[in-house]
């Protein structure tokens, strides 16, 4: 699992309904600023792999978390 989908998976446990449907991407970057909350996350590598992609944060945040939405009955979430 990427680190990115990971973390937005964890951001999606903490909601009261344990549901991708509450997540934005502004949930997801305030999470990050959290160095307790998933821990075992590198912050680094979700930074780093939107830059490689050549595409800003909050734009790559969103469209993994929209894949992530779209097939939210086969994740679980």
């Amino acid at each position: 699992m990427d680190e990115l989908a990971g973390f937005i998976t964890a951001v999606a446990y903490v909601r009261p309904s344990r549901s991708l449907a509450e997540v934005e991407v502004r949930a997801v970057r305030k999470k990050m600023k959290d160095k307790a909350f998933a821990r075992a996350v590198r912050r680094e590598d979700i930074i780093n792999g939107a830059a490689l992609l050549g595409v800003d944060l909050d734009e790559h945040i969103g469209v993994v978390l929209a894949a992530m939405q779209a097939a939210h009955q086969e994740l679980g979430l």
